[in-house]
């Protein structure tokens, strides 16, 4: 008997890990999304204390700061879209999980197939997340792209 206990608890711990892997992935694309944010407000500031440019440098800078927005509002849709499949993919994790648990009080087979859809699922969301992040970081390069070019 506490051999099967044994192998309910590490069974449990699989999902476990990559509960925590999201974890990391969570925390470091929040920093980025908070980071992008923060940009978007500071070039907003900057739009709007600029006015309305008449001279040729002033418009220059306006265009390149709506320029610069216009790339940041995709950048935060797809950092926004990796941290919640990141997080959807934890809740479906800790769905696994428990589900395994509760295997050793229901051995249907029926519950058997809904952690291993739970877990897979979750690991489709990780993708998911990687994916955008890949996207957001492609962004984050035309925007620098934008920067220099405005700096020339």
């Amino acid at each position: 008997m506490e051999t099967t206990v044994v192998q309910i608890i590490q069974s449990m711990l699989a999902p476990a890990v990559m509960i925590s892997a999201c974890g990391l992935l969570i925390l470091g694309t929040n920093n980025k999304y908070t980071s992008v944010i923060n940009r978007i407000r500071i070039l907003s500031q900057e739009r709007r204390s600029l006015g309305v440019a008449s001279d040729s440098d002033g418009m220059e800078r306006l265009a390149s700061i709506d320029r610069q927005l216009d790339e940041f509002r995709r950048r935060v849709v797809l950092v926004r879209n990796s941290v919640l499949s990141y997080s959807v993919a934890v809740g479906l994790f800790t769905t696994s999980s428990l589900v395994i648990g509760l295997l050793s009080v229901f051995s249907g087979s029926s519950v058997r197939y809904v952690a291993i859809a739970a877990f897979l699922s979750g690991m489709l969301l990780v993708l998911s997340g990687v994916s955008f992040a890949a996207r957001e970081t492609w962004e984050g390069y035309r925007i620098v792209r934008i920067e220099i070019d405005g700096a020339k």
